[in-house]
């Protein structure tokens, strides 16, 4: 079996990478980004796949610049929907399956409790109108075989992210600011990385023309950023004083969702995966000691 991860210089992208290869497993992996497949580029993608062939497309890869999207639209809809619709397009010819990772940003964060697969979206910024673009793109252009995964919140040892930019600060500053009233699961990619895999060897997916579906991963339980950051501060053994701010103060004229967290019943109860709560997700990360659901 041949699978194309789409996205390799991301944080997911790289958390697959660093997953899938350290075990022994049947498959074979392909692992691509900007410079082997432009999903700016509508006109590449078609000749990309009619020279590879798959059974599996990861598809990691997304504009991810959220304040930036809302100048910068045209190319947000490009990469996260028109790209999207290309690639099913193509899945639906080909008959490979389709796995699209999505976001927490589809909904408008309104919600006092976890979102759903089944809950209203209402996107309430540029990033999240493309990425629901993408998602209905791919329910119209591929209604079996393929399936949609939410997630929210994600950081890693790759790239850059919430741990990795509030780490960098407190090592520069002795005072920070950070939001206290948006509400979220901070999601450890290595940790959707294990999921993924566990998905793609279930028998479930294995079986064909299976309705298209919505999928949610993401940590268990909920936290505020400044709570999250003061515990990134506390296993990391750094001493900063930092300021609880109202979501609305925050520098940034780009909306966000003050509560970005999903439900993960239908996944964990569909593949079996095994979720982990936030705090024990980032211990395993900044210590390295053992994971506890």
């Amino acid at each position: 079996m041949k699978i194309l991860i789409t996205g390799k210089n991301g944080q997911l992208g790289k958390s697959i990478h660093k997953v899938f290869t350290r075990k022994k497993l049947p498959y074979e992996f392909v692992f691509v980004g900007r410079k082997e497949l432009d999903l700016s580029n509508i006109d590449s993608i078609k000749g990309f796949f009619n020279q590879n062939i798959f059974d599996i497309v990861i598809n990691c890869a997304a504009y991810t610049d959220v304040d930036n999207a809302e100048d910068e639209y045209e190319l947000a809809n490009i990469v996260n929907n028109l790209a999207v619709e290309q690639i099913a397009e193509i899945a639906k010819k080909q008959h490979f399956k389709l796995i699209h990772i999505s976001t927490d940003y589809v909904f408008d964060g309104e919600a006092n409790e976890p979102y759903t697969e089944k809950d209203i979206t209402n996107p309430i910024n540029a990033y999240g109108r493309s990425k629901l673009a993408g998602e209905l793109a791919i329910k119209n252009s591929l209604p079996n075989n393929a399936m949609i995964i939410r997630t929210c919140g994600l950081y890693s040892e790759f790239s850059n992210n919430f741990v990795d930019t509030i780490l960098k600060l407190g090592k520069l500053k002795n005072e920070l600011d950070v939001v206290f009233d948006q509400i979220v699961s901070p999601t450890y990619a290595s940790d959707l990385a294990e999921a993924i895999l566990t998905i793609i060897k279930s028998k479930k997916f294995n079986i064909d023309n299976q309705r298209t579906q919505i999928y949610h991963y993401c940590a268990n339980n909920e936290v505020s950023w400044y709570d999250f950051a003061n515990e990134v501060f506390k296993l990391s053994n750094i001493s900063v004083k930092i300021n609880p701010i109202e979501l609305k103060e925050y520098p940034t004229l780009v909306k966000k969702p003050k509560y970005s967290v999903l439900n993960t019943y239908k996944t964990v109860q569909s593949f079996n995966v095994k979720t982990f709560g936030w705090k024990a997700s980032l211990k395993f990360f900044l210590l390295k000691g053992p994971k506890y659901s």
